[in-house]
């Protein structure tokens, strides 16, 4: 180890300290500020000694960490502005002011990071009201970041400036288990309190002081009627015997989302603080601002009886969105705040609904604040790559080789799965009675990972700091268990043979180990370079292997288990863990120094598959040494997730743009289907009846078929189409263009093709009926087909289709299975064709006038004005550039001003034209598997002698007024979807 943690730490604190003020800092005043701080802790302290060096890189690094302002949705009907006149008057906010500095000082937070959030809180905090603002208000709203990004941190800001503006009650939701709610309180003790609410581990300290407290102590007073114990939620007799009202005081609440706690939040303000309005039994509190925070806002607060037809019955209202309801609804000036990362369930609820006893439902009517995480964040995209979007400048890259795809199955020529045993061991369907014999090979091999982790984060001197691995293999409590027990067999002769050594055996542990960090950690190490911490000897990390492993042990995390996932008591110390659980771990729950994950557990929720990716966040000095060994299809899932995440966070900042309100959230998530379920469906009964638009949406097939029969017969259903057409464009190898094909001709042929059901955004049958719904109502009656053609195809990558003569396109596989194949980057479009349409197309004044309604060219209706008669490709081509010139932050990266953007292709295409696509592609040659990886090698050859491939891509314009296609799904169906979230046994 290379410095005292202690002189470390308070060097690197006094060192940000002095270089916060200076927004220009360069290396060299970085250099000369650790000087200073190393000369002061040799003069003033005894604490050790303080690598210069590596106290430089941490500052590097800390300070080139930048992080976006948020941007938010708004209805500002009955809001009345009131933050700046606020801080205009208020000379200081104390309980702000000291959580900034413990952010910095004790969170490690980068300054820039922390202005940041200083920002967002601020563009929260002004859409809620003055809670001096005399009479009756309602407001809601809701916060949405990415999993485990610092929501909330962001949270306890708003807490803080809350109470200083004058805010009486904070009631914090946290969760829905003991462990998630007391590590909440915890947070809440040390960035709000100042103080340890767990009262027999603060008896045995020196103070009660924690967090903020060692940064002042405001003359403000909040009172607290929760602890962090594990039974500390609220209890009515507790509060009465505290005397804990709210008043003078403030009072904060943290509590389970459960309906006890909540029954007892109503009966304690029903006898203590509250009086009946207008005569009738209702209980209304005046004088009280009251702001609830909803953690995790997605899960279990959304009503799941709600029904189509607006019925204003209790019975159609569930126990904790009810109990919700009836808190704000019970104060006259309340401020509701979900925060979450998934908020689709959210924006589904309905916004109108309504009932006497609970009053109106937590729809987010007021506001809708999508916050950036910071440059430093490891999420879904960073993890495991993101597929290019040609629309928005979203750029692709490859994921982390933190990875390890485990394929549980043999591959389609029988090579072997890689993790032997996997699938006996914890097969994807089980259940409560399932016995596993033993581990799979891969988590062994995770322990001993998990193990080299640890030792290497002690010898970067991090010997103090939180270890932990999570094991994610069943939902089920009783098959935790013998998980539990299985895995403590296999650890404690591996900490046995590190203290005691091997004897005779050959080769040893330690070589075992020496072998892995060599061939798996040292090149991903160097690898990462300035993301990864300091690149190790062999013999730094040896030296720390046994006391690294002694402090591991084996925990099961879940509704049964006894234990305390508490990691507050090992502060001093650090603590090394290996969890085990099922539902407890996988939302809301922080496991600290989150290393290694094996993860087996499979969702069809979009959501679900989000919050259960605890392994996202930040990896401060140890990304290099993470580790997520998970199956290659989830690895396929969160690839998908990841672009999903980053179309979703886009058409956000669009929307914004365009002026659009929290009531079209909902409305637009819809309108981007994904072949995978968005939410639970009893979160969304409106849409019960699944409702389906692509209106603006370019839809591509992404997987192919190699089945013979669906190839050639797609070739055939194509020829067949373009021979019943007339007036083609183009000749040669050049791509044919056919103008002016009706709607219902081009539906039918779309119906008749057949691909994987993973492959577009939706079946032919499905886009078949949008199309001719929307012809039947004006809309898309006319269309643009196109044969793309690839002119430099040599004689034998040449094919006769319908009498035409083309070269057939090139398309790279990203990976193959026996039976299909998937197009790299999920892109069988080739950008500059979307836009063959516009070309040769004059916009009139008439079109001008027609395009400048639409929402998205509202601002844009002079420059529209201005190109009377120009072709319209140019003008996509100009309204392109001025739209990078207006905004470069969002479009950065996006170099190419030469051809119109996608999205402005489909804003300026008319509502009465769309464009189809038809691509026949080489089939890809049979390449041997990669067996340690579970997918094809990079360098797959190209078939030109096969019957060519038929993808598509459909281009549709923007349009309002477009209709929704809706279909049934079955109950068979249904629970399949629904399997995820029906708990049952699990914890």
């Amino acid at each position: 180890m290379n410095g005292h943690p202690d002189a470390q730490q308070t060097a690197k604190q006094w060192a940000v300290d002095m270089l916060r003020g200076n927004p220009n800092r360069t290396e060299a005043d970085i250099r000369a500020t650790v000087k200073k701080a190393v000369q002061a802790i040799r003069l003033f302290g005894n604490q050790g000694d303080v690598d210069s060096e590596q106290l430089v890189a941490e500052l590097l690094h800390t300070f080139s960490i930048t992080a976006e302002r948020g941007t938010a949705l708004y209805d500002d009907r009955n809001h009345i502005a009131w933050l700046p006149e606020k801080r205009a008057k208020m000379a200081a906010w104390p309980l702000w002011e000291r959580y900034m500095i413990y952010l910095e000082r004790d969170s490690g937070i980068p300054p820039d990071v922390v202005n940041r959030i200083h920002a967002d809180t601020d563009l929260v905090l002004e859409r809620l009201e003055d809670p001096a603002r005399p009479g009756e208000w309602s407001r809601r709203g809701m916060v949405v970041g990415s999993v485990q990004s610092g929501k909330t941190g962001n949270y306890i800001g708003l807490i803080n400036k809350a109470l200083d503006a004058g805010y009486k009650l904070v009631i914090v939701l946290a969760g829905r288990h003991n462990n998630l709610r007391s590590q909440t309180q915890l947070r809440i003790d040390e960035g709000v309190l100042g103080l340890d609410t767990k009262r027999e581990r603060a008896l045995n300290r020196s103070t009660y002081k924690i967090g903020v407290a060692h940064y002042g102590t405001p003359e403000m007073v909040v009172n607290y009627g929760t602890t962090s114990t594990e039974d500390g939620d609220f209890k009515l007799k507790r509060a009465q015997a505290f005397g804990v009202r709210p008043g003078r005081d403030p009072v904060i609440l943290v509590i389970k989302k459960e309906p006890t706690a909540l029954k007892n939040v109503l009966d304690w303000l029903r006898h203590l603080v509250a009086e009946t309005k207008d005569g009738s039994n209702k209980m209304f509190i005046r004088g009280i601002p009251l702001l609830l925070i909803d953690d995790e806002a997605d899960n279990a607060s959304i009503n799941t009886k709600d029904k189509r037809g607006h019925d204003t019955s209790a019975k159609t209202v569930s126990s904790i969105n009810g109990s919700i309801r009836k808190i704000l609804s019970s104060f006259e000036k309340a401020a509701y705040v979900g925060y979450t990362a998934t908020p689709f369930a959210n924006v589904f609820i309905d916004p109108d609904a309504v009932t006497d006893e609970h009053g109106k439902d937590i729809f987010p009517e007021s506001f809708i604040i999508n916050i950036k995480a910071p440059s430093n964040y490891v999420g879904p995209a960073r993890v495991f790559g993101l597929d290019g979007d040609t629309d928005a400048g979203i750029e692709a890259h490859a994921g982390l080789p933190v990875v390890q795809p485990l394929r549980m199955v043999p591959g389609p020529s029988g090579e072997p799965a890689d993790d032997y045993g996997a699938v006996a061991c914890f097969p994807p369907k089980h259940n409560k009675q399932h016995v596993p014999s033993r581990l799979p090979q891969k988590l062994c091999y995770a322990i001993r990972c998990f193990i080299l982790a640890c030792a290497a984060r002690r010898a970067r001197g991090q010997e103090r700091k939180h270890n932990s691995m999570l094991v994610h293999v069943s939902r089920f409590q009783s098959v935790q268990g013998i998980t539990t027990t299985l895995l403590r067999e296999e650890l404690i002769p591996l900490q046995r043979r590190l203290k005691e050594g091997d004897g005779k055996r050959s080769p040893t542990l330690r070589d075992e180990l020496h072998d892995i960090w060599l061939k798996d950690f040292v090149p991903i190490s160097k690898a990462l370079g300035d993301e990864a911490g300091k690149v190790l000897t062999w013999a730094q990390v040896n030296a720390e292997l046994d006391a690294a492993a002694a402090k591991i042990e084996v925990m099961t995390i879940n509704g049964f288990a006894k234990q305390v996932l508490d990691y507050k008591e090992y502060e001093e110390t650090g603590r090394s863990v290996i969890a085990v659980g099922g539902d407890k771990l996988s939302r809301g729950l922080t496991l600290e120094g989150l290393s290694v994950s094996y993860f087996l557990r499979t969702s069809k929720m979009y959501d679900t598959l989000m919050q259960m990716g605890r392994w996202f966040g930040y990896r401060p000095g140890y990304l290099d040494l993470c580790r997520l060994f998970t199956t290659t299809e989830l690895v396929e899932w969160y690839r998908h997730i990841a672009l999903a995440e980053a179309e979703l966070r886009r058409e956000f900042d669009y929307m914004v743009q365009a002026g659009f309100t929290p009531a079209n959230y909902g409305l637009r998530v819809r309108t981007h289907p994904d072949g995978m379920i968005i939410t639970a469906l009893n979160k969304m009964p409106h849409t019960q009846k699944l409702e389906l638009s692509w209106a603006g949406v370019l839809v591509q097939t992404t997987q192919l078929s190699k089945a013979a029969e669906d190839v050639s017969g797609n070739l055939v259903e194509t020829a067949t189409f373009l021979a019943g057409l007339s007036g083609v464009e183009g000749s040669g190898l050049a791509p044919r263009i056919w103008r002016g094909v009706g709607a219902l001709r081009v539906a039918r042929y779309v119906a008749k093709l057949k691909y994987p059901a993973e492959s577009a955004r939706a079946s032919g049958s499905q886009l078949s009926s949008f199309i001719e719904k929307q012809e039947a109502q004006g809309e898309l009656k006319e269309w643009t087909v196109v044969l793309v053609s690839n002119r430099q195809a040599d004689e034998k990558a040449r094919r006769d289709i319908a009498g035409h003569r083309i070269g057939l396109v090139r398309r790279t596989p990203e990976s193959q299975t026996a039976s299909s194949w998937a197009l790299r980057k999920a892109n069988i479009l080739s950008p500059e064709d979307e836009s063959l349409d516009l070309r040769g197309t004059k916009l009139t004044a008439e079109l001008a006038a027609e395009l400048a309604v639409k929402p998205a060219l509202r601002m844009d209706a002079q420059f529209l004005l201005r190109n009377v008669d120009n072709d319209l490709h140019q003008v996509a081509v100009l309204l392109t550039r001025k739209r990078i010139e207006e905004d470069p932050q969002r479009w950065r990266g996006k170099a190419d001003t030469e051809r119109p953007n996608g999205r402005i292709v489909r804003e300026l295409r008319p509502k009465s034209h769309g464009l189809l696509l038809i691509y026949p592609l080489r089939q890809p040659d049979v390449v041997p598997m990669d067996k340690e990886l579970g997918r094809p090698e990079e360098k797959t050859g190209l078939d030109p002698n096969s019957t060519p491939a038929i993808g598509l891509a459909l281009s549709f314009p923007t349009s309002e007024t477009a209709v929704r296609v809706e279909y049934r799904v079955g109950k068979v169906w249904l629970a399949q979807m629904q399997d995820d979230e029906a708990y049952g046994d699990d914890d």
